[in-house]
């Protein structure tokens, strides 16, 4: 009786801490996650923010507007590239124009479960995370099933595309991953965040001359959906579907609530960050991404052609490459919005245990996914919610940049020509 039960209490740990028992914590919290989103969308009343806005905005291309100056919703402007129109206009028909708000929240649910596969798919494959950390990652987090099913923003949508071109990527499909990821951009920007960490894993595969035809097929596919826009009013639609100077505003940032406004808006500020975002990629870049032995420089050779093969990519080295690029970004962000929680939440737990992790562990990383998740639940944001974030996703960077350091090389010292001296004992 007491065997069975020791052996019953390790089998039920080992499925909380074994990495290799992730199938089947996913498989039971996708199950869970259908009644929780049903739960949300029956209980919860909607909030409307920025879904009629969608509405109106693809509303006048469905009657013929295709110049992108001219597409407007309650909020403001369209500033969103071609792919979010295409896939918002299906919705918008789909939903009777916009007015059947039900459906399109079962719609979100059914995205936030598609979503929750491709993630789980990817974190099956890195064997990194304890399965204890995705109960944290699906029913606790309020916010980001608010983000999917009660406020139907377009981040989502683009998410669950990138997932699904890491996905490719995993499988050694990159011409069909970079036009998936080529798709997520079109439906929103922020997917760029992903792009160094791309530029880089394509140039350690594929060499320079290899990327290229990867990066054409990326530009081929935003031409071709902006291409009727183009036509009608080409400085227009770049301007508007690419603004990288758009003036966010100050009551809405979740990370910047300790600064004054002014600062906020500063664009020395904002030129700052990009220098810091820059220095860190390069940093990263240089220690930390790039393993080989030779300068980063021959990643620009035919993989044939260089002096000291690079390693080959490893579903680890991939993952962790672009999720950390994106979390630069983060960090570095002009403001963060609340939807924007979509954009590193499910890349978090990786990006924390990644790195190797002692039984005491655990518990500070836990702790730093409640923080994070506490200071995106805090509404209004105060200056104490936003600096606690800043001080989290510090934690989280160092313990990235410590915790993948490559090991240190031992040097033996050169044997010696002259035999040792012989003690008397030894004699």
């Amino acid at each position: 009786m007491a065997a069975g039960l020791r052996r019953a209490w390790r089998e039920r740990r080992a499925a909380l801490l074994e990495p290799s028992y992730t199938p089947l914590v996913a498989a039971c919290l996708c199950l869970a996650e259908g009644g929780v989103n049903l739960w949300v969308i029956r209980r919860v009343p909607y909030t409307e923010i920025d879904w009629k806005a969608y509405m109106q905005e693809v509303e006048g291309f469905a009657n013929g507007t295709l110049d992108y100056t001219q597409l407007k919703g309650d909020t403001g402007p369209l500033v969103y590239p071609a792919g979010f129109v295409y896939i918002f206009l299906g919705l918008y028909y789909a939903t009777g124009r916009g007015t059947n708000i039900r459906l399109a929240q079962y719609l979100f649910a059914g995205l936030y479960l598609l979503n929750l596969l491709l993630v789980f798919r990817i974190y099956c494959r890195t064997n990194k995370v304890p399965p204890y950390v995705f109960f944290f990652m699906c029913c606790a987090s309020y916010r980001i099933h608010s983000i999917f099913v009660l406020r139907l923003f377009n981040d989502p949508v683009a998410m669950a595309i990138l997932f699904l071109a890491i996905n490719l990527f995993l499988e050694d499909r990159w011409s069909w991953g970079c036009l998936l990821f080529s798709l997520a951009v079109s439906v929103k920007m922020n997917i760029l965040l992903f792009a160094p960490g791309l530029l880089f894993l394509l140039l350690q595969r594929f060499g320079l001359l290899g990327c290229i035809p990867k990066l054409c097929i990326c530009a081929l596919l935003q031409v071709i959906l902006g291409l009727p826009f183009l036509l009608v009013n080409p400085v227009g639609y770049l301007t508007r579907s690419f603004d990288l100077g758009r003036q966010f505003q100050f009551k809405w940032t979740v990370n910047w609530r300790f600064l004054p406004e002014e600062v906020f808006q500063n664009r020395a500020f904002h030129a700052t960050l990009l220098l810091a975002h820059l220095a860190g990629l390069g940093l990263f870049a240089l220690h930390r991404w790039h393993r080989s032995k030779e300068s980063i420089l021959a990643l620009l050779k035919d993989p044939a052609e260089r002096k000291h093969p690079s390693p080959p990519l490893t579903i680890n080295n991939i993952i962790f490459v672009l999720f950390s690029s994106n979390f630069l970004g983060i960090c570095c962000s002009r403001s963060l919005h609340y939807q924007f929680y979509v954009w590193y939440f499910h890349t978090l737990p990786y990006l924390l245990w990644c790195t190797p992790t002692a039984k005491l562990a655990h518990m500070p990383k836990v702790l730093l996914l409640g923080v994070i998740e506490l200071c995106w639940n805090t509404y209004p944001s105060t200056v104490c919610s936003s600096l606690s974030l800043h001080i989290c996703h510090g934690l989280v960077l160092l313990q990235l940049w410590y915790g993948t350091a490559p090991p240190l090389a031992l040097h033996t010292p050169p044997p010696s020509r002259r035999p040792a001296a012989i003690s008397k004992k030894a004699q």
